[in-house]
């Protein structure tokens, strides 16, 4: 008995790893790396995610994508260049940066990436605590703000804000690196002052943070901002509108850069080209289950892209009349 409840257990076995065989060659797997799930990244990409994967079928296979949460755009373009995932989330400057081995990329060059189509444009939302005492972003001398991680593309903007305010960040600020989620569980605690988050509008931390804490957003305007937008030119003025947030009663103006759809040059040309055209012919069905989904379009496919397109991905828009 014993040895044909062996068989039996071996037979269901066999029978199980075939099924799962037979499954995965009828799928082609497709990642979307996207941000932590406090941020715009990881939603939008969900949708998109599950969108291609009821469009897409190539020579008869199943498209099965997934988005995966990542630490957003500085280590999604280094994660594309080592081939670890299909495609990723990046904002524009850090994926200029990544591709020309500028700034946090100095010394490595990501010549392998490329871009896919530009989604929507992220807003810089410098968050802070109503009592903090800071109403503009020279009160944040003597303060606490996260930044993200050392080396992100946060990190590097906060630098780059700090200098055109002709203020230092190892000697006028406290500097946090937590991510978004984390540094709003700070502020909730009082214990962070404020925090930089570029991200889609609203910002699902940040709008959990507003219907339970009275905060500020403070705006970035005026000549400091203009000289942060010679040295990155991907910053667009931009304006938060009112009431984006609870108790944010009149519009805010800030900077925004467009997030970018981007992936390697290993990627064959026609599930790029498949994934695209599922992306921009179906952005109605995006605008009505994700808000950014109403800013992306076709003819602002590719705004702000400066790196090559992936060949699958220039095919779609030479058919579209977008380029020549």
């Amino acid at each position: 008995m014993k040895k044909i409840a062996l068989i039996i257990s071996t037979l269901f076995l066999a029978a199980g790893l075939f099924s799962g065989q037979a499954l995965a060659a009828d799928r082609i797997f497709f990642g979307i790396a996207t941000g932590g799930t406090g941020g715009t990244y990881y939603p939008l990409g969900g949708m998109l995610a599950q969108m291609i994967s009821n469009k897409v079928v190539i020579d008869g296979k199943k498209l099965s994508a997934t988005a995966e949460t990542g630490n957003a755009s500085v280590a999604n373009a280094t994660l594309l260049s080592r081939g670890g995932i299909e495609s990723a989330f990046v904002a524009a400057d850090i994926l200029d940066a990544a591709y020309k081995g500028i700034k946090q990329f100095k010394g490595k060059n990501l010549k392998n990436i490329r871009a896919l189509g530009a989604l929507y444009p992220e807003t810089v939302q410098l968050v802070v605590r109503a009592n903090a005492g800071v109403k503009t972003f020279t009160d944040l001398k003597g303060k606490s703000i996260s930044s993200g991680s050392p080396g992100s593309g946060q990190w590097q903007l906060l630098g780059d804000l700090l200098a055109s305010y002709g203020m230092d960040r190892k000697t006028d600020i406290s500097e946090d690196y937590s991510s978004f989620s984390q540094s709003v569980e700070k502020i909730k605690d009082g214990n962070l002052d404020a925090s930089l988050i570029t991200a889609g509008t609203p910002t699902a931390s940040v709008l959990e943070l507003a219907n339970h804490h009275d905060i500020l957003i403070l705006p970035l305007t005026g000549a400091p901002i203009k000289a942060l937008q010679k040295v990155q030119p991907y910053y667009a003025n931009a304006v938060l509108p009112a009431n984006t947030y609870k108790g944010q009663t009149s519009d805010v103006n800030t900077i925004a850069v467009r997030a970018i759809w981007a992936t390697h040059d290993k990627l064959d040309d026609e599930t790029a080209y498949n994934v695209v055209k599922a992306l921009y012919e179906n952005t109605d069905t995006l605008a009505k289950v994700h808000v950014k989904g109403k800013e992306i379009s076709l003819e602002k496919a590719l705004e702000s892209v400066s790196i090559p397109l992936h060949p699958g991905a220039e095919r779609y828009y030479r058919e579209k009349g977008l380029i020549k």
